[in-house]
């Protein structure tokens, strides 16, 4: 199956994307695409990710043009193990401790890129490290298995706009920009990894899926907070990022003339991240819910508070990024 429904800048090629379903052959034609220098979008437990052949400079320059994503952004390597993960990132004891307790994961962690990785310099945007991740979801370990080597990633959607939980979000954007898109249903978690940089101190690079109360149990020791930047040194930190068209007006209470109310708890709204006021369940709505309301609001979308703590962080932080002002 075959879907071309989006135009395209005039530097790229239009091609048909494929759509693989989750069986052996699905799996068989996913890996031989990324074998040949191809983009394949995948599932992971978090979102979707655009995945090409980290040790591939054409492939992963094709992640850029596809998403129109800034060359200086990093991206994150996708491996099955934390064995694979070593041969392309230097772990000291406090970074083999936080893989042995949370891959395959929800966590990314930026660290010394080896000297011998052998992976396409793209993907550290000329940084000295690399951000790496075991993903959980089986059918990105099954893809990563069948492939046999590292996979690029970020997540599938173009650079800016809301993240994509299912293949139909996948379509949405990139559809006729990349080659297939491995449908494995709805992603779990809903946010992408939480991000954590261990040089010279365990530091919080970006909130995510894993709490980083659990990350800072597993350490001992409170996780510092990253200064702001002008050039990102992790995926995911850009002012303005995972926007829908709409805009977004935040911690609000009740609707405006003409807008859409995306709820957390017991209020009266158009869609509700979570009535019972569940941060987990919140997580997993909240792409799938602003995708929805972006599709059908004809003014702004208004949002509910929603608690800062637990996964509530990494909540609060892409809410914050979708409403920043943009260019």
């Amino acid at each position: 199956m075959s879907i071309n429904q989006n135009a395209t800048s005039p530097t790229m090629t239009q091609k048909d994307t494929e759509v693989l379903q989750p069986d052996d052959s699905g799996l068989a034609r996913a890996a031989a695409i990324l074998r040949g220098g191809g983009l394949v979008a995948f599932p992971t437990e978090t979102v979707y990710g655009l995945g090409a052949d980290a040790r591939n400079n054409t492939a992963v320059a094709r992640i850029f043009e596809a998403k129109g994503r800034p060359q200086f952004n990093p991206l994150i390597v996708h491996v099955a193990s934390l064995l694979d993960a070593e041969k392309i990132a230097e772990f000291d004891q406090t970074a083999r401790s936080l893989a042995q307790a949370f891959w395959p994961g929800p966590l990314t962690l930026v660290l010394p890129l080896r000297p011998d990785a052998g992976i396409s310099a793209l993907i550290s945007a000329g940084l000295p490290s690399v951000a790496v991740r075991v993903p959980e979801h089986p059918l990105a370990q099954r893809l990563l298995r069948a492939f046999d080597g590292p996979v690029a990633a970020p997540s599938a959607n173009p650079s800016g706009r809301i993240s994509p939980t299912t293949a139909g979000h996948v379509l949405a954007g990139l559809s006729g920009r990349i080659d297939a898109v491995l449908d494995g249903g709805a992603c779990g978690v809903g946010v992408e990894s939480t991000i954590v940089g261990l040089q010279p101190e365990p530091v919080l690079l970006r909130a995510g899926g894993l709490p980083a109360e659990a990350i800072e149990a597993c350490l001992g020791q409170a996780l510092a907070q990253a200064k702001k930047t002008d050039r990102p040194n992790a995926p995911g930190q850009l002012d303005s990022h995972y926007a829908p068209r709409a805009a977004l007006r935040l911690n609000a209470t009740k609707r405006r003339t003409g807008e859409m109310l995306l709820g957390f708890g017991a209020v009266d709204c158009d869609l509700n991240l979570s009535a019972s006021g569940d941060l987990t369940e919140a997580a997993a709505n909240l792409f799938r819910h602003l995708h929805d309301l972006d599709a059908r609001a004809s003014g702004g979308i208004a949002v509910s508070p929603v608690p800062d703590h637990g996964l509530g962080r990494a909540i609060n932080d892409r809410l914050r990024r979708a409403a920043a002002p943009r260019d």
